[in-house]
């Protein structure tokens, strides 16, 4: 059981360090080095590009975007000429692939995005954009690999919780999840929590008073997600672990 710290990015404590700077749950790290494992034995060089994001690291991504000084894209990957939109369309396009501080499941130490670092020169500038995990695209053998791996339960516990347009997160098959850690993870934080670990930070949140207003829509659209994501057995399991039984 996460604590509201945990939770929401404020407290790394329940963490492992890896190689390269990043960090997940111990078990989380386990199952991913025996999937890397499975991924080499199949000609792919299973890498991550994001794990563990603290709620400041988060807060900084938002507020980048929110204020116009970092670029914000539609499905297409063009870009949004984001402080031109009304400001409940400029939270929900920021949404559509950011999350809200204090939400983000890389707060957890059980989601990761990936790519294969065998398919790319190593000097290669990684987007992590719809193009590059096409069929077509440099990741595209590795995520019908995991596509595969998935169907067949042999993909070490991993599973994408946005594997499909739900009308809130855009797709990103790059993101996986440790599912028998992170189905007890969701639907734990509450909008009190959440506010609260605003409250905490010195640093404000842009947009924060439509935020409060907007919070009941943002965190049933872009925060919680149905637990079809994974098999039945995980999520089954996730709903016990949270309800303490």
């Amino acid at each position: 059981m996460l604590t509201p710290g945990q939770l929401t990015g404020r407290d790394d404590s329940h963490l492992l360090a890896l190689a390269g700077g990043h960090r997940l749950q111990p078990a989380a790290a386990a199952a991913f080095t025996r999937l890397q494992q499975d991924a080499a034995a199949a000609g792919f060089r299973l890498a991550i590009a994001s794990s563990y994001r603290s709620y400041e690291r988060q807060r900084a991504i938002w507020n980048g975007k929110a204020a116009g000084e970092r670029p914000v894209h539609d499905d297409a990957g063009n870009p949004v000429a984001i402080l031109a939109l009304p400001v409940a369309e400029r939270i929900r396009a920021i949404l559509r692939f950011s999350a809200l501080p204090g939400t983000s499941r890389h707060h957890w130490g059980t989601d990761l995005d990936v790519y294969d670092a065998a398919a790319v020169p190593a000097d290669y500038a990684l987007q992590l954009s719809p193009q590059e995990v096409a069929h077509d695209g440099p990741f595209g053998p590795l995520h019908c690999w995991l596509d595969a791996r998935m169907v067949e339960g042999g993909s070490q516990g991993f599973y994408r919780p946005y594997d499909r347009d739900r009308g809130g997160v855009a797709p990103e098959r790059w993101h996986l999840s440790y599912a028998p850690l992170a189905t007890s993870c969701a639907g734990r934080l509450t909008a009190e929590q959440l506010r609260a670990c605003w409250d905490c930070d010195a640093e404000p949140l842009l947009l924060r008073a439509e935020l409060e207003i907007m919070l009941p829509e943002l965190l049933a659209r872009y925060v919680e997600v149905p637990l079809d994501w994974c098999p039945e057995r995980f999520a089954r399991a996730g709903l016990e672990r949270g309800s303490g039984s």
